[in-house]
């Protein structure tokens, strides 16, 4: 990377998530010096890793759906993704399964998903065509040139508002699926994408149709050694490239002086000046914590507060004995409800009696994550956040578990019950003690329109110099293409304001 650094800056990002990985990188590589903050023992912040009975379990997240993104971070400083991880192609992205037996593979094989699509619904078929015509314009618009730019003023919004009203922003993604495909089970199987991303597809903008087009383009794809060695590829990345990484080093207040950034107090009682600071954490705990202390801080976490959330999630973590061929690598399993289900996900105050599931079978691609002859799975079910639900989940957690056990042996798995050597739960009340994450929210502020671009908190602060934010809380979203994008518009307002000019093939 060819650059012009005035003088040595140095920089904190807090939490070493997607988003802090891939700012850090951004930064270190453009030649400021950069420490990794993280409160926990080990970097990936929700991609965590645990390890039990000789079972390998990424806490998540498992879908890798822009390696190119990735890819770019290793360029920066003249090296190579695959040197570092190996990322292999998914086939079929996810199986989709309702509760009548029927199944639909999503692919980009042309030929295999349209030949499903006509065995289901005949009608839709060219339906499906002009609502991949569709995608493509709003991945374009909306992925390609709009992901990685900060929306730091209004008239930033105002100057692709004609674009948005064009590509019908204002509708649901579910209502412009619906508007192509008249099939219920098909309508499901092109919008339960936006809730890869905490986003409702009945209320999340019909921008996140993107994320069809965007799989389409460049595949699923999975680490060897799983979402916890391409975590592991990054660290060494930036240690490489002569970064420093602080684990459980939990940054307790960002000091500011002046109304400017100065640098942070960490919980051992340590203080380090820094001329930029990011954060990676949760915005609400980065304002109301780390910063409440100033009224900047007091002022935002109130504001955010009155925001919407993202609903969390409960995980099962959980390994078998034995082998299921027939399991796909990602399969989401449809309940009897799809818009009622969702209603209660997003506000219900309390936990439905059916659910939704997403089953990740790593073993299917990895059997290194699991003992001879085991598979190592997780099953995620989103459920409503702490602010909606006053759910006990230490008594309600196993309880939810064993529901869901029993649902999967029936459907997915028979004999998961019998076969069961280990598990373990995460539930919303663990997000919240253990991410920081406000109402236990899996995915931080509801993807709507109203809370997206500039009205997202902003990727650089309004009021205090020197403190920026990357990650799931800011623009353009949660997800690993979101948060790496991200790092790159943020990364892109802390070179400038540090003076440093990089070239633009390459920033």
């Amino acid at each position: 990377m060819n650059r012009t650094v005035p003088r040595n800056r140095k920089a904190a990002v807090i939490g070493s998530g997607f988003g802090g990985l891939a700012l850090a990188i951004r930064l270190q590589s453009a030649g400021i010096a950069t420490t990794l903050y993280e409160a926990r023992e080990r970097p990936g912040g929700r991609a965590y890793v645990y390890e039990d009975a000789g079972f390998t379990f990424d806490a998540g997240p498992t879908v890798i759906t822009d390696p190119t993104c990735l890819e770019a971070l290793f360029a920066l400083s003249g090296r190579k993704l695959a040197d570092y991880v190996n990322l292999v192609p998914i086939q079929p992205f996810y199986r989709l399964q309702w509760p009548d037996g029927s199944t639909f593979d999503y692919t980009n094989d042309d030929d295999w998903l349209l030949q499903q699509i006509g065995a289901m619904s005949p009608a839709d078929v060219e339906g499906y065509r002009r609502f991949l015509d569709y995608a493509e314009r709003v991945f374009e618009k909306g992925y390609l040139e709009l992901g990685h730019v900060p929306f730091l003023d209004f008239k930033s919004m105002l100057k692709v508002a004609p674009d948005l009203i064009g590509l019908q922003a204002y509708r649901s993604v579910y209502a412009m699926v619906a508007h192509f495909i008249k099939d219920d089970r098909l309508r499901q199987a092109m919008s339960f994408h936006s809730l890869l991303v905490g986003g409702n597809p009945f209320a999340s903008s019909s921008i996140y149709t993107l994320i069809h087009s965007l799989e389409r383009r460049w595949g699923v794809h999975f680490p060897i050694g799983g979402t916890g060695a391409l975590v592991r590829g990054l660290v060494r990345l930036f240690e490489d490239l002569g970064g420093t990484v602080r684990l459980a080093t939990p940054v307790e207040r960002i000091l500011v002086e002046d109304d400017a950034v100065a640098g942070v107090a960490t919980a051992a009682g340590g203080e380090e000046r820094f001329d930029l600071v990011a954060s990676n954490g949760d915005v609400v705990m980065t304002y109301d914590r780390l910063l409440g202390h100033h009224a900047r801080g007091r002022q935002m976490a109130a504001k955010l507060k009155r925001r919407r959330f993202s609903p969390s999630l409960f995980v099962a973590y959980f390994g078998l004995e034995g082998r299921w061929d027939d399991v796909a690598h990602h399969t989401i399993v449809f309940g009897p409800r799809y818009r009622g289900l969702l209603k209660d996900i997003f506000g219900g105050e309390h936990l439905a009696d059916d659910f939704s599931l997403y089953l990740h079978a790593p073993s299917v691609t990895d059997p290194s994550l699991a003992p001879d002859g085991a598979m190592s799975f997780y099953v995620l079910s989103p459920v409503p956040h702490l602010g909606h639900a006053a759910i006990d989940w230490d008594e309600e957690g196993p309880r939810y578990r064993d529901r869901i056990f029993d649902y999967l042996e029936r459907h997915c798995l028979p004999g998961l019950n019998e076969r069961l050597v280990t598990s373990r739960i995460f539930t919303p009340a663990d997000f919240k003690s253990e991410l920081s994450a406000h109402l236990g929210s899996a995915f931080s502020l509801e993807p709507v329109l109203t809370q997206s671009a500039w009205f997202r908190p902003h990727n650089r602060d309004d009021r205090l110099k020197g403190l920026y934010l990357v990650g799931a809380g800011t623009h353009p979203g949660a997800g690993i293409p979101g948060v790496v994008g991200s790092a790159r518009a943020t990364a892109s307002l802390m070179l400038a304001d540090a003076g440093i000019t990089v070239d633009a093939e390459v920033a």
